[in-house]
């Protein structure tokens, strides 16, 4: 009976206690305290929290005295390109006039007249690169002074190419995709163009035209053994045969396509400083591989999963070839104009010196005046494009539009898979 009484004794208090608990409980959600008891109960788990499911976080008076947090940027990030433009005897002009076509400050160059070109071309070259303005101002044209022999069949060619990423790699931080080109070859874009249609893309794609069916090659350039004497002669001649002829590899999978390419700055990287032995394996293989530059990047990008994930099967180029292909397309002309711009690439080639179709190119797509820079929405000063204006004005033309839709279209396949390292 006493303990009946004791227990009788305590449950008032604990009655009242418990209703003064739910009264404040009550009115501090009531009030807008929710944070602090959310995370008074949050230690007490097996009560009921007071917020309702659809109730934001609160808003405190901080929020409304500080100062409004910046607007999200309007706009697309500008990419930088890197170029490799090359050019062998006899191509100073050329060279120059795709140099003058392609320039942007936003991007950087690196040119080249190999060893079978007259040290008057190349030291002519050099100075007008030293006298230029702009190049001086900006400061991103550069020259490989101690030139290389080059032979296109041959693997001086991808060596020449990688001597540029590697100078690049070290030089130059600011670059998101690699380009190279041959001083026949001329743009159908401006580089306003380019940037803008590049600007919204993932910064690891790699445009590099592939089949892993060689059909024809595998008997005439897999199969046999060749010298490129670029290697090792300060003069250039043809590569040549060496027996017996080799078997087909095994432990991966021979690929070709072209030998120009768009390729991610990471894709670079891997291929020059080669953390995984793939890069340095494929290029002794090719060292003796009829047009290694139709191979050597096709067959590391299609052999590397992570990187094949990234690769769309086109060269962003307008090239006219024969069916089946021969060793060189078709030259140019102004009867090629209107498939060079229904085709919405980023360049074409390949093209003769001074040929008509170059100055439609110019005055039509590029805007360009002889002798000067492509027009671009950098372009400042008395003529224009004398001085440097704003850099990061992006003035993109009808050609942006064009290659916008192209390379759309072909990243969208290459998600899918479609056309992709078979």
């Amino acid at each position: 009976m006493g303990s009946y009484n004791m227990e009788k004794k305590w449950l008032f208090p604990i009655i009242m206690i418990s209703a003064m608990y739910m009264f404040f409980l009550v009115k501090y959600c009531n009030m807008g305290l929710v944070s602090s008891i959310h995370n008074f109960t949050s230690i007490f788990f097996f009560l009921p929290s007071c917020l309702p499911i659809n109730q934001t976080a609160p808003v405190f008076v901080e929020t409304k005295i500080a100062p409004a947090p910046a607007p999200a940027p309007t706009g697309l990030a500008i990419p930088r390109f890197a170029y490799l433009i090359s050019g062998s005897k006899g191509d100073l002009e050329k060279l120059w006039r795709t140099l003058l076509a392609l320039y942007h400050p936003l991007n950087h160059y690196i040119v080249h007249l190999d060893l079978e070109s007259p040290l008057v071309e190349r030291l002519e070259l050099a100075s007008r690169i030293d006298k230029q303005p702009v190049f001086t101002e900006v400061g991103n044209v550069y020259i490989i002074q101690k030139a290389n022999m080059v032979t296109y069949r041959g693997p001086t060619m991808v060596a020449n190419t990688l001597h540029a990423c590697a100078i690049l790699l070290k030089k130059i931080q600011d670059w998101d995709w690699f380009i190279n080109l041959s001083a026949s070859d001329y743009p159908l874009v401006t580089q306003d163009d380019l940037l803008y249609a590049f600007s919204d893309l993932d910064r690891n794609i790699n445009f590099i035209e592939h089949t892993s069916h060689l059909g024809w090659k595998l008997y005439k350039r897999a199969m046999p053994l060749i010298i490129d004497p670029g290697l090792y002669k300060s003069n250039k001649s043809e590569v040549f045969s060496v027996g017996p002829e080799r078997i087909l590899p095994t432990a991966f999978k021979l690929f070709t396509g072209s030998a120009w390419v768009v390729v991610s700055r990471e894709f670079v990287e891997y291929v020059v400083w080669g953390w995984d032995n793939l890069p340095r394996t494929l290029l002794m293989y090719y060292t003796n591989f009829i047009s290694s530059p139709e191979g050597y990047f096709q067959t590391v990008v299609c052999n590397v999963p992570e990187l094949a994930k990234t690769v769309v099967n086109n060269d962003l180029h307008y090239i006219s070839w024969d069916i089946p292909p021969k060793q060189h397309p078709h030259v140019l002309n102004i009867n090629d104009t209107n498939k060079m711009i229904a085709s919405g690439a980023a360049f074409a080639r390949k093209f003769k010196q001074d040929d008509p179709v170059l100055d439609v190119i110019d005055e039509n797509l590029l805007h360009r005046e002889k002798g000067q820079f492509t027009l671009g929405g950098w372009c400042s000063g008395k003529p224009k494009c004398s001085m440097v204006g704003n850099i990061n004005k992006i003035r993109p033309g009808p050609g942006s539009q064009r290659l916008r839709l192209l390379v759309a279209r072909l990243v969208l396949n290459a998600r899918f898979g479609q056309n992709q390292c078979i």
